[in-house]
């Protein structure tokens, strides 16, 4: 009986991974990281980006659509599809890309004032890119995380 119940929590596991995401976003998905990382061409010199930041690991560019006066996108040059995929060993990596977000938060002048970094990861953050990168952004006031819609939903419910 037990040995049932772990095979039944495994596939449950398996569903909810394969299944959560729409079948549509997983055919981009599959199709995306089959043709390769955009970014991985530009670490290749193959796709032109105004680089900020390069080392043996990490590369920094401004992305081609800019959402703040500062908005930067650090990778690692290992190619990661999502942070779901990120082993123990790259522990040393993910912690290298947030040291250089802050030296570069320094050198563009927004350390002090504030800055934020993110990481967008599958279909409910709108990962469009499946090569991990962190988003610095700063050089303005910064709105909400997230739309306020769900917050103010639930101060409503908890009024009555």
């Amino acid at each position: 009986m037990e040995r049932n119940w772990k095979y039944a929590l495994l596939l449950f596991v398996f569903c909810s991974y394969t299944f959560g995401q729409s079948e549509a976003y997983q055919e981009k998905k599959a199709e995306k990281i089959a043709k390769g990382s955009v970014f991985t061409k530009i670490i290749n010199r193959e796709l032109p980006a105004t680089i900020v930041y390069e080392d043996d690991e990490i590369i920094s560019f401004v992305p081609l659509r800019p959402q703040a006066p500062v908005h930067l996108l650090i990778v690692p040059k290992k190619e990661i599809h999502t942070i779901n995929d990120i082993a123990a060993a790259d522990a040393s990596l993910i912690g290298k890309m947030h040291l250089v977000a802050a030296q570069l938060a320094r050198e563009k002048g927004i350390a002090e004032t504030g800055y934020r970094l993110a990481f967008n990861t599958n279909e409910d953050s709108g990962q469009s890119v499946f090569h991990i990168h962190m988003h610095l952004l700063g050089g303005i006031t910064l709105g909400p995380m997230v739309d306020q819609t769900y917050r103010n939903n639930v101060e409503k419910e908890n009024k009555h």
